[in-house]
């Protein structure tokens, strides 16, 4: 298979895709702003499964050339089998303390990175791709919410919006598209957000469960946002 992973630096993304480098015949484009983070990550996988195919990518998906990106993938995939829209960051602030511009980066990092990579991917991809967004119970509705990330919530629920709109758009393509709404995963965000607080879930574990549900998850849903939790957080 041929898999895309956003954010894949650290946390989740790392994790997963770790996970999918177990698999020789997989090939794994992996995209983050930090080449010294991308580097370790191809070390450990090297040193998992020294025949793996990882090819990591240092590319800011909210600002940098898209023109660039597209014929590598072209080039090194030909096609995506699977997209993990990942990539995100967050802003842990009261609200009246929050800015307008801590605003546009939630939406920047949490929305319109995502937006910007499933227009540019998905000319490469086929019947029975499945894009798979990286959401958050923080933005599912009816979920408990917390002080400080209004700004956060509000972005990840926005893009659990947008894989239903996609994937009802995009029905006649074949390619299907789900959200899972990740509750708590022991990873750096976690930490930024609860301060302290220790989850029961390893990120290991959440990224193996990624990675599983990104390879068969389409055959049972599309534009669905499902929630992933134990805890609240």
């Amino acid at each position: 298979m041929n898999i895309v992973i956003t954010g894949a630096s650290s946390g989740i993304g790392f994790e997963t895709a770790l996970e999918f480098t177990l698999s020789k015949e997989n090939k794994v484009v992996c995209i983050a702003r930090s080449a010294d983070k991308l580097r370790k990550l191809l070390e450990i996988a090297k040193g998992i499964t020294p025949d793996c195919t990882l090819l990591p990518i240092e590319f800011d998906i909210v600002n940098d050339d898209y023109a660039a990106l597209i014929p590598f993938l072209k080039d090194r995939l030909g096609t995506v089998d699977i997209l993990i829209n990942n990539a995100g960051s967050l802003v842990n602030k009261p609200f009246l303390e929050t800015t307008p511009a801590d605003m546009w980066q939630m939406l920047e990092s949490n929305v319109m990175g995502h937006f910007n990579m499933i227009q540019n991917v998905l000319p490469l991809m086929a019947s029975g791709g499945h894009i798979l967004n990286i959401g958050s119970m923080g933005g599912f509705q009816g979920s408990v919410k917390f002080p400080g990330l209004s700004a956060y919530s509000s972005s990840k629920s926005a893009l659990h919006t947008l894989t239903e709109c996609l994937a009802q758009e995009l029905v006649e393509t074949g390619v299907k598209v789900n959200c899972l709404a990740l509750g708590s995963a022991q990873t750096e965000m976690l930490e930024a957000a609860f301060p302290g607080y220790q989850s029961p879930v390893m990120a290991f574990e959440m990224g193996k469960y990624v990675a599983d549900f990104a390879r068969t998850g389409h055959r049972f849903f599309n534009g669905k946002t499902l929630p992933v939790a134990v805890t609240t957080p």
